[in-house]
């Protein structure tokens, strides 16, 4: 049982494990808080979204549903095994669950007992994040998200002086639920066990300052005249992403689009995720130099 970590005291927590994080929009403020308790916290929760793409797949996260707003989570672990912040405080992921497997969590019992009731909130008890994976038993869960996964939760457990055994899977939570579908919760638990036996990673080499930063997608427009554009065009060429007849130039057109597309598939998104309009994942791995 513990006080909920600061926003900056979980950001630097991550970091501290080794992990890439990125900070979505306004995730410090965003939260359920207006609806009930942040705290005291018990454990962390690990889930599978039921979708695909990276942007899409945070924005829902953040958003939420018409029917359950966001933030759903605290944290989207990626297929590249990075962590994207949504949320800090109460979120909407837990739900209703059975208060003996509460119980077990707060005494760090090393067997779970059966979730076959769902009388307690536990929202206000578990940080959650939701790992992208449409949990149909079909869809992999590449090693980085996994190790991903092991490191945001072990990195929440020591910076609260927990062990392995305070971090469950919702379908051990909720009756009914089979998320994360595909991870085995007790041999995620035994790495956890072995990271927290050592000791933290530290932080991976910050992202260099010379490259540009997302300027949004309202920026990749007909009509937009920038040297980023040109800057842009030129690192989609050296990647082999190439639709243009002459060259980049400052002007957006449908060749940059053509092949911004092609970078995103390059990195694994599909349907609406490779437009081709730059989003904030794909432009961040595309490192434009600064202009």
């Amino acid at each position: 049982m513990a006080t909920p970590l600061t926003a900056s005291k979980l950001l630097a927590a991550l970091r501290d494990e080794g992990l890439v994080v990125h900070e979505v929009r306004e995730w410090r403020e965003h939260n359920r808080n207006s609806k009930g308790p942040w705290g005291p916290t018990n454990g962390v929760m690990i889930h599978h979204t039921a979708t695909q793409g990276t942007d899409s797949s945070v924005d829902l996260c953040y958003d939420g549903r018409s029917d359950l707003p966001g933030p759903l989570c605290h944290g989207v672990i990626d297929k590249q095994g990075e962590v994207h912040l949504v949320g800090n405080g109460r979120a909407n992921h837990a739900g209703l669950g059975d208060a003996d497997v509460l119980r077990a969590v707060i005494n760090e019992a090393a067997e779970l007992p059966p979730d076959n009731a769902a009388d307690t909130d536990g929202n206000p008890h578990f940080y959650g994040f939701e790992c992208i994976n449409l949990g149909d038993g079909k869809d992999p869960w590449p090693e980085e998200q996994v190790l991903a996964a092991e490191k945001a939760a072990a990195a929440i457990c020591r910076a609260h002086g927990w062990n392995e055994h305070s971090v469950i899977g919702h379908k051990e939570w909720q009756p009914g639920k089979v998320d994360p579908r595909g991870i085995t919760m007790d041999g995620l638990r035994g790495r956890i066990k072995k990271r927290l036996a050592k000791p933290a990673e530290g932080s991976p080499e910050p992202q260099q300052p010379e490259y540009e930063p997302f300027p949004g997608r309202d920026f990749f427009r007909s009509g937009t005249h920038s040297p980023v554009i040109t800057a842009m065009g030129a690192r989609l060429v050296a990647e082999g992403c190439d639709h243009y007849e002459v060259g980049p130039g400052p002007e957006w057109t449908e060749a940059d689009r053509e092949s911004y597309a092609a970078w995103q598939r390059k990195l694994g998104f599909h349907g609406k995720d490779a437009d081709g309009v730059p989003g904030r994942v794909s432009w961040e791995r595309l490192r434009v130099p600064n202009v």
